[in-house]
């Protein structure tokens, strides 16, 4: 006999288990289904347990840098193997903490395959046979894998994808990361400071791609001050594998040179999990494997959403979150508002760190705004001497007619935490006027959000 709810949730991902906590929350009855781990990707693989393992790396860095500080490190080393533990001990804590959540607000967890089997009705294959429920509403949130290139596929042993990266077998010698995205950069990143000699390949102009060009070329000076090395305009077009080491053929410039390697991280984008889902037989259409949807995730088929990464770009664990938030409560009968995806930050964690929110200068001459720029070296803050990071840039820009905030754009340390004060910025619509006569506390990185400001109209003080 099938099990009744008011809102089934498919997949537990940051999407999926927010939409089913906040759907209890407003009084409805809600199942969430999942074929692997309470968390999804983000807690599992992606977002916390790489956080704990550049974590690691942070703190290994800055005892090389004891000297500095007037402290003595002698003898450093890493244990990769305890590294690794402690990232996996950290998502198992988070993984866990998700089901204790689901029993405080009463969701039903269901662990198996979900498919939908008609208007309102989910078929779920568990290890103990195939169960069916029936729901109001539905919110597909099965978020997304690695996308696998033909010739650069995965192994496990010589080529890794994230999850290899993230349990890796041997420390890379000699690495090469295809693709300079966020996955991509940070493992370099990690590697890197480890000791791995790292070259990072990217088919675009330039790393970091996403990111306003100002930044992108500020942050590959570090990688390169770093050691790395960085191809950019090149791509790999086949890798031999024999025996302990790969020979990438990598074409740049028109020509194909050989480089050999011991170990490949392929980090070349990401593709919906749309398969076994049921979704062609249901009406519901994809578009090179995200499902479309309206701007508050309907996919056109009454009473089925989509959420996530398997809705889109930008494939961010907060903008899938917010999204799980959004649609509970229009199943719920609230009037949300709708997610606007330039007001959503992008945070990068490699060392420095990369943050932005909002249009690129590039963008928004594009569009034939008339803009304002501001900018603010790290160099010039009292705060970033005393730590010991000089090295990094604030920039924003605003709209010249109007004083929008159109875009903020950051590199250095802690830059992914300080983002946020734009964020909030552009979601209460605030202007270059509002920005100016805030006071921004002392010593602190966030004084240099104001001298940006300042600066895109000639007042800045401290430089």
């Amino acid at each position: 006999m099938a099990q009744n709810f008011d809102l089934v949730v498919i997949g537990a991902g940051p999407g999926g288990y927010v939409a089913a906590i906040r759907g209890a929350q407003l009084g409805l009855k809600v199942a969430c289904i999942e074929r692997e781990h309470l968390g999804g990707i983000c807690l599992n693989w992606g977002c916390i347990p790489t956080k704990a393992m550049l974590r690691s790396a942070e703190v290994y860095h800055l005892m090389h840098r004891a000297k500095e500080f007037g402290l003595k490190a002698e003898g450093l080393s890493y244990d990769l193997d305890a590294v690794v533990k402690r990232s996996r001990g950290v998502a198992k804590q988070l993984s866990g903490g998700i089901g204790h959540l689901f029993k405080k607000n009463k969701v039903t967890v269901i662990m198996g395959e979900a498919k939908l089997a008609g208007k309102g009705k989910v078929t779920v294959k568990t290890d103990k046979g195939t169960e069916e429920v029936t729901a109001k509403s539905i919110v597909l949130a099965t978020g997304a894998r690695a996308r696998e290139l033909p010739g650069l596929e995965p192994d496990g042993k010589l080529v890794w994808n994230y999850k290899h990266a993230l349990v890796p077998p041997h420390m890379p010698k000699k690495l090469l990361v295809i693709g300079s995205g966020a996955i991509g950069i940070e493992f370099a990143s990690f590697f890197n400071t480890l000791g791995a000699k790292t070259t990072v390949v990217e088919v675009m102009d330039r790393v970091l791609p996403v990111e306003d060009a100002e930044i992108s070329a500020f942050a590959k000076k570090q990688f390169v001050k770093q050691g790395m090395t960085i191809m950019e305009k090149a791509a790999v077009k086949k890798l031999d594998r024999k025996g302990s080491t790969v020979t990438a053929h990598i074409e740049v410039g028109g020509k194909v040179e050989t480089q050999e390697f011991d170990t490949v991280i392929s980090a070349v984008g990401i593709v919906g999990n749309t398969e076994g889902l049921g979704l062609e037989e249901a009406g519901i259409k994809v578009d090179r494997t995200h499902v479309i949807t309206d701007e508050y995730c309907r996919t056109g088929v009454e009473g089925v959403y989509a959420i996530g990464d398997l809705a889109g770009a930008p494939w961010l664990a907060h903008k899938a979150s917010h999204e799980g938030v959004m649609v509970a409560e229009l199943i719920a009968g609230k009037h949300p508002h709708a997610i606007k995806p330039g007001s959503i930050a992008g945070c990068t964690y490699c060392h420095p760190q990369v943050a932005s929110v909002g249009l690129t200068e590039a963008k928004a001459k594009e569009q034939g705004l008339d803009i304002k720029v501001g900018r603010f070296p790290f160099v010039g803050n009292g705060k970033a001497i005393a730590l010991g990071e000089p090295e990094g840039m604030i920039k924003t820009i605003f709209d010249a007619k109007t004083g929008e905030l159109l875009g903020a754009h950051m590199v250095g340390a802690e830059v992914t935490e300080l983002i946020q004060g734009y964020v909030i910025g552009r979601q209460l619509e605030t202007t270059e006027q509002d920005l100016m006569e805030t006071v921004f506390p002392h010593p602190t990185l966030s004084e240099m959000m104001h001298e940006s400001v300042l600066d895109a109209y000639g007042r800045a003080i401290h430089f």
